[in-house]
C-alpha cells in the first residue's frame, strides 16, 4: 500500500478501506481548532498578568481569532472545492501551526493578537475542509454516522480545551497552550497525506471571487461590530462596521442572485429545511458559547478552582455530548430531524433555566446537572443539523456546504459571547455597585467593576489596607454580584433560545430523514450558461 494516498474516492471501485482512520485525522484537526478558542478562557488570567493586558487587549486576543475564522470560511471552502480540499486542509494546518509558534514566542499584546489572527486564517481553511473531505470520503450510507462523530468531536472540544490548558498551566506558562497545537498540526499534516484521499469538485467553473470577497466583507464586518459594540460601546468604529456589514450583505445577495455560478446560491435559504437548520445551529451556539463563557469564570473565580480543576469539571458536558450523539443516531431515522433538533434546543433551554438558580452559595453540584443537560442537547441536535446542511449541496460544492454550516456556528458563538458577555458584565457591575456603594472608595469600586477577576484583585488590596474582615466582605460582594449576573444572563439566554426553538419548530417541515431526497438537485435548475459550462 502506497505511503501517500493519491487516488480520489470517486475513482475507487469500492468504499475506501481506511476511511475511519481518515475520519480520525479530520476529527483531531477539528479538535485542535476548536480548543484553540476554549483553552484561552482558562489561560487568560496568566496572559493578562504576564503581558499587562487591559480588558480591551484581552478581548481582542480572544476575538482576533474569530474575525478571520468566520469571514474567510466561505471563500476558502469554494477554493478547496475547485483546486484541492486536502490541499486547503494541509495548508490551513501549516498556517495554524505557524501562528501557534509565533503566539508562544511573542511578549506583547500586539504580537499575540496578530498571531491569533494568523491562526484564525488557518482555521478558516481547516474547518470547512474537514466536513467536505468527510463527505467525499464516506459513502452516503455511512455519512450520517461519520457526521455524528464529527459533531460529537466539536462538542467535546469545547470542554477539552479548558482541561488541556489547565493541565499545561499546572507546570508551564500560558505559551504552552499555543505550543501544544504544533505537534497536533504536524500529526494532522502527516495523517492527511497518508490516510485522507485527495478530493475536489469533478466539474467546477471559475470561482466567483467577487461574491467571495463580498462574503468576507459582510461577515467580517458583522463579527467585528458584534464584538466592538457590546463590549466597548457603539462608537464610530462599531456603527461603521455594522453599516458596512448591512450594505455588503445586500450587495452580496444581489450579486449572488445574478451570477451564473455564485459562490453561494442564496436561493437555498428559501428552502425551509435548509433555513431552519442554519438558524438552529446559530441559535444553539449563542447559548453554548455564552454559557461556557460565564461558567468557566464562575468555576475559577467564585468557586476558586484551579485551571486544571476547572477543565476537569467541564467533563460532564463532553461525556453527555457523546451520549446525545448516540441517541440522535437512533432517534433521527425514526422521528425525523424536526423532533430531534427542537428537542435538543428545548433541552438546552432547560439547562439554561437550571443555571438561573445559581447563587454565591452554589457549589459545583448545582452546575453539573446543567452541564450534563447542555451536552446531551448539543449531541442530540447538532448532528442532524450538520447532515441536513451538507446534504443540501451537490458533491461539487461540499466545501461551500461545510463553510455554510461552520459560519452559522461561528456567527452564533460570536453573538453569544459578545451580546451575552456584555449583559453579564453590565449586570455584574450594577450588582456590585448596589452591594458595596458607600462601603468602598469610588476608585476601588470602579476598578472592581471591570471584571470578576478585577473584583477579587481589589478585594485583596482592600485586605492589605483595611484587614481580612473587610477583604472577606468585599470578596463576598463580588461573588454575589457575579453569581446574580450569571443567573440573570442565563435567564435572558434561555428566553432567546426558547423563542428560537419555537421559530425553528415552525420553520422546519416534517421529515423522516435528515438526508434530502435529491441533494444533487436541491438548487434551482441551472440557467443556460450553467448548463453550457457543465
Amino acid at each position: 500500500m502506497a505511503l501517500v494516498v493519491r487516488q480520489p474516492v470517486a475513482e475507487m471501485e469500492r468504499p475506501y478501506g481506511r476511511r475511519w482512520w481518515a475520519l480520525l485525522v479530520l476529527c483531531l484537526s477539528l479538535l485542535v481548532i476548536v480548543m484553540a478558542n476554549t483553552a484561552l478562557t482558562v489561560a487568560a488570567p496568566d496572559m493578562t498578568r504576564d503581558l499587562g493586558l487591559s480588558s480591551a487587549d484581552l478581548q481582542w486576543v480572544i476575538d482576533a481569532y474569530t474575525v478571520p475564522y468566520a469571514a474567510l470560511m466561505l471563500l476558502f471552502g469554494a477554493v478547496g472545492d475547485k483546486y484541492s480540499r486536502r490541499g486547503a486542509f494541509v495548508l490551513g494546518l501549516v498556517i495554524f501551526g505557524a501562528g501557534s509558534v509565533s503566539g508562544s514566542l511573542v511578549d506583547s499584546s500586539t504580537g499575540v493578537i496578530l498571531s491569533r489572527a494568523v491562526m484564525g486564517v488557518g482555521a478558516a481553511m481547516i474547518m470547512p475542509a474537514t466536513l467536505s473531505l468527510l463527505a467525499a470520503t464516506f459513502p452516503r450510507a455511512e455519512r450520517a454516522k461519520a457526521i455524528l462523530l464529527w459533531t460529537a468531536t466539536a462538542g467535546v472540544a469545547i470542554a477539552a480545551g479548558p482541561l488541556l490548558a489547565g493541565a499545561l498551566l499546572e507546570g508551564h506558562g500560558w505559551s504552552s497552550t499555543f505550543l501544544i497545537n504544533v505537534p497536533l498540526a504536524v500529526l494532522g499534516v502527516i495523517g492527511a497525506f497518508t490516510l485522507v484521499p485527495p478530493s475536489r469538485a469533478g466539474v467546477h467553473s471559475r470561482i466567483d471571487y467577487a461574491g467571495g470577497t463580498l462574503s468576507v466583507l459582510w461577515i467580517g464586518s458583522l463579527v467585528y461590530a458584534m464584538i466592538q459594540g457590546p463590549h466597548f460601546g457603539w462608537d464610530t468604529k462599531a456603527v461603521a462596521a455594522a453599516v458596512l456589514a448591512a450594505a455588503a450583505l445586500a450587495v452580496f445577495v444581489w450579486w449572488e442572485l445574478r451570477h451564473p455560478r455564485p459562490v453561494l446560491d442564496v436561493r437555498r435559504f428559501l428552502d425551509r429545511t435548509f433555513a431552519g437548520t442554519n438558524l438552529a445551529v446559530a441559535l444553539f451556539f449563542v447559548a453554548v458559547f455564552a454559557s461556557f463563557y460565564y461558567l468557566t469564570q464562575h468555576l475559577q473565580f467564585v468557586l476558586g478552582y484551579s485551571p486544571l480543576e476547572t477543565g476537569t469539571r467541564m467533563l460532564p458536558l463532553a461525556v453527555a455530548v457523546f451520549a446525545g450523539s448516540a441517541l440522535t443516531g437512533f432517534l433521527t431515522p425514526r422521528l425525523g430531524i424536526k423532533v430531534t433538533i427542537t428537542a435538543g434546543m428545548a433541552g438546552a433551554t432547560v439547562a439554561l433555566v437550571l443555571l438561573t438558580q445559581v447563587d454565591a452559595s452554589s457549589g459545583y453540584g448545582a452546575l453539573a446537572p446543567a452541564l450534563a443537560v447542555l451536552g446531551l442537547s448539543v449531541g442530540l441536535a447538532l448532528g442532524p443539523c450538520t447532515e441536513t446542511i451538507m446534504g443540501a449541496f451537490p458533491e461539487s460544492e461540499l466545501g461551500v456546504g461545510g463553510a455554510v454550516n461552520d459560519t452559522s456556528l461561528e456567527l452564533g458563538g460570536s453573538l453569544g459571547i459578545a451580546v451575552m458577555g456584555s449583559v453579564l458584565a453590565r449586570s455584574y457591575a450594577d450588582n456590585l455597585a448596589d452591594a458595596v456603594r458607600g462601603r468602598a472608595p469610588a476608585a476601588a469600586l470602579d476598578a472592581a467593576q471591570d471584571s470578576v477577576g478585577a473584583g477579587y484583585a481589589v478585594a485583596r488590596q482592600v485586605g492589605a489596607q483595611a484587614g481580612p474582615q473587610q477583604a472577606k466582605a468585599f470578596s463576598d460582594a463580588v461573588a454575589g454580584a457575579f453569581s446574580d449576573a450569571v443567573a440573570h444572563t442565563s435567564l435572558l439566554t434561555a428566553i432567546v433560545l426558547a423563542v428560537g426553538t419555537l421559530a425553528v419548530g415552525f420553520i422546519l417541515p416534517r421529515r423522516t430523514s435528515a438526508r434530502p431526497a435529491a441533494p444533487e438537485t436541491s438548487v434551482p435548475a441551472a440557467r443556460p450558461m450553467e448548463r453550457e459550462k457543465a
